[in-house]
């Protein structure tokens, strides 16, 4: 079977999935306020709590966070009244159990299938950060929430901010309409400082591994998961496809005083028609961050950063623009899933989500591995990874 129809029953398999345009969804001029839960409340929680504040007009009723001192903080910072709130592991089953129309799903993302599939079995909206699992099993069991959602009726959103981004998008467009020709290689690139340690001195370890999620490979998926799926997301929605095979290296050197994550990863991607891809991450350099995504075709040139130009030079060029795709990437996506909550009319990106996903499981475990991996490989695996977390 040709690649590009793999892709296609691939995405078939989520058959209802759909992500409306924001001109659809702007249409609603609903404005009952939405009661939202949220499920992780750290750094990422507080940021997307208090766009629901602002463009969504929504209450924030409920909270769970294994530790205590972050409910606190979130309390104060996103100034909340009495919102009932859940500790420990288990604490989401009751939150999802309580009248909130709607779930951000900020934990670690270890559990972000299980904390979904937990908030739609009880007819809830849910809305998560990317990445939405960190192994091949939890890809295909949000897959599998995601088609429940569909049935249900129920909008699920998983925050890509470039997919959400007028710039990006008009860009992929281009691509797509055949602006710099045939594609023939990508050269895309996550690199970035180093993040800072969470845990505290009077925690166990365990808690305290709890708190440095974001370095443990089990709970995040390694960088190339949890971070650096944002330029691989776009290499995908560039190149309107995903890879067929990895090959790649990478490991720790720079970075080695916390936890057991790589600090560096480089992959070369293979995608249909002969496509090749150079990706590149690392998560400790100093003087220098930037998110690449850079496509050279046989007419010009798709060159984009996250936080920078994006463009199109060549035989038709585009001036392109500039801005904060993260903030007008999240607060879109807000208003898009607020907007289709009140209309009755679901956004769900499920699908090319869990094909994003994949593609940074695929990299990583050719690069774990050193040797070749197939797509039809990663997924035959259907690996599973067991953080062994024992609170």
């Amino acid at each position: 079977m040709p690649e590009i129809e793999k892709r296609r029953t691939f995405l078939k398999a989520a058959s209802g999935l759909l992500i409306l345009k924001p001109a659809t969804v702007f249409g609603s001029q609903a404005n009952s306020a939405l009661s939202v839960g949220i499920i992780g409340c750290g750094g990422r929680g507080n940021y997307v709590g208090g766009m629901f504040q602002e463009y969504a007009g929504a209450r924030i009723t409920a909270l769970h966070d294994p530790f205590e001192d972050r409910l606190e903080a979130i309390r104060k910072k996103l100034n909340l009244s009495a919102p009932r709130t859940f500790t420990g592991l288990e604490g989401y089953r009751k939150l999802v159990e309580t009248g909130v129309d709607a779930v951000i799903v900020t934990s670690p993302p270890y559990w972000h299938p299980v904390h979904t599939r937990a908030a739609i079995d009880v007819g809830k909206h849910v809305y998560v950060a990317k990445p939405i699992a960190v192994d091949v099993a939890g890809c295909l069991d949000f897959l599998a929430a995601g088609r429940v959602a569909a049935r249900k009726n129920l909008s699920l959103l998983v925050d890509f901010q470039t997919r959400a981004q007028p710039a990006f998008q008009q860009a992929a467009e281009r691509v797509h309409r055949g602006d710099i020709g045939e594609l023939v290689f990508g050269h895309v690139y996550y690199h970035a400082g180093r993040l800072r340690p969470k845990g505290l001195p009077q925690l166990s370890p365990e808690q305290n591994r709890l708190r440095n999620w974001v370095f443990d490979k089990a709970l995040s998926g390694d960088i190339i998961v949890e971070q650096n799926i944002h330029v691989l997301d776009v290499a995908n929605w560039y190149a309107n496809t995903h890879p067929v095979r990895a090959v790649g290296t990478g490991g720790r050197k720079a970075r080695t005083d916390v936890g057991d994550c790589w600090d560096h990863f480089i992959v070369q991607f293979d995608y249909p028609d002969e496509v090749k891809v150079d990706f590149s991450s690392g998560q400790f350099i100093k003087g220098y961050h930037d998110l690449c995504m850079r496509f050279y075709g046989s007419l010009g040139t798709v060159d984009s950063h996250y936080r920078g130009v994006v463009r199109i030079t060549g035989d038709h060029p585009w001036e392109g623009e500039q801005g904060n795709t993260m903030h007008i990437g999240t607060s879109t996506n807000v208003k898009n899933f607020a907007a289709a909550v009140r209309a009755g009319k679901p956004v769900n990106n499920a699908a090319v989500s869990v094909e994003s996903n994949l593609t940074a499981v695929l990299g990583r475990m050719a690069a774990y591995k050193r040797e070749p991996v197939t797509w039809d490989e990663m997924l035959a695996s259907n690996e599973r990874l067991d953080a062994h977390l024992a609170l």
